[in-house]
């Protein structure tokens, strides 16, 4: 258990009259890697990139992370406070895609496919009408921002954010054009932070709302396209694995439709947090051994005929070397009570 403090990590749960955690429900042995990979007890390399820093980020939460005092999210099942175990700035992870490294764990299953869908909803359709995102691409987890009831809107939509921004300031053409005509410049950005799009009725404020690309002219001859991606914050057991590979799908994309090859993905949190309902789950992760994958990490594999970013679809991206019967096996997927 290390240098947990299990009276801290209990102090929550335990101000909601919920079930506090013993010493053997928050025990894992220590985290063994060589600094870029999780190694197995024989000193081999295993899991992937993304693994290695999902188990590095809990273990941090863990044992230094904060509770909040007046969290927003209320549980879904019995309207308490949902509260979060967080951490600040401490997200700082690099994948070079060119070298093969991935964000996708084998820790759990993801569910990749879907929420690639939410991708194309906020950036290719730049809409926010929820019944495109259901019909479309299956999605449903906005539904509960819906605003249809409000200020007479009569269509399912979570308003002014997301999409909207993304289409009131055409920032995804904009993005595309400055690559495509002028690569070394330092401005291709996209920031779906707009305060006064903010004045008008919306649903939850972005979360993952800005994204920097560069062009860089590789010493090997080739030009690579890189993209950092900042998000304010981050549920982490549910969606920090999601949110990477939904904006690794849309670094893809973008690369192959400007004409580059993707290089370095980085992803920034200014706040990741655990809920206090999911320390165990926490724990369970931590306990749990990555899959090795042939030696080769999960990849994305886009149609190579597409060229036009406003003409992919989800069944353009194919995921590769992902062994997910497996995967569901050894290291099934987690239920967790979810903050609202």
């Amino acid at each position: 258990m290390g240098s947990i403090d299990i009276k801290y990590i209990n102090s929550k749960l335990i101000e909601k009259n919920d079930k506090p955690l013993t010493e053997d429900e928050l025990y894992y042995e220590d985290i063994i890697h060589d600094g870029e990979y999780l190694l197995d007890k024989t000193g081999k390399r295993v899991g992937t990139k993304g693994d290695y820093y999902t188990k590095l980020i809990i273990d941090k939460i863990l044992k230094e992370g904060c509770y909040d005092n007046n969290p927003r999210p209320k549980y879904e099942t019995d309207k308490k406070n949902a509260n979060t175990l967080s951490l600040n700035n401490q997200v700082h992870f690099m994948y070079d895609i060119s070298k093969g490294e991935s964000p996708m764990i084998t820790l759990r299953p993801i569910a990749v496919k879907k929420s690639i869908g939410e991708i194309f909803w906020i950036y290719q359709d730049a809409t926010t009408n929820l019944d495109i995102l259901k019909d479309k691409y299956g999605v449903t987890w906005w539904d509960e921002w819906d605003l249809t009831l409000q200020n007479g809107n009569k269509k399912r939509d979570i308003g002014s954010t997301y999409g909207s921004i993304i289409s009131h300031y055409e920032q995804m053409k904009n993005l595309l054009c400055s690559l495509k005509n002028d690569p070394d410049s330092r401005r291709h950005i996209i920031d779906m932070w707009q305060l006064e799009d903010f004045k008008k009725p919306h649903g939850l404020k972005p979360c993952a709302y800005s994204t920097v690309w560069n062009v860089r002219h590789g010493r090997d001859g080739i030009d690579y396209l890189d993209m950092k991606l900042i998000q304010r914050s981050s549920d982490f057991l549910v969606a920090g694995c999601i949110n990477q590979m939904q904006y690794l799908a849309l670094h893809l994309m973008v690369a192959q439709s400007v004409g580059y090859k993707p290089g370095v993905f980085t992803w920034d949190v200014e706040n990741v947090q655990i809920y206090d309902r999911h320390i165990r789950q926490a724990v369970e992760l931590l306990n749990r051994e990555p899959i090795n994958c042939d030696n080769k990490e999960p990849y994305f594999e886009l149609n190579p005929n597409i060229h036009d970013f406003y003409k992919f679809k989800v069944e353009d991206i194919k995921i590769k070397n992902y062994p997910r019967t497996l995967i569901k096996t050894v290291n099934p997927q987690q239920k967790y009570d979810k903050g609202i």
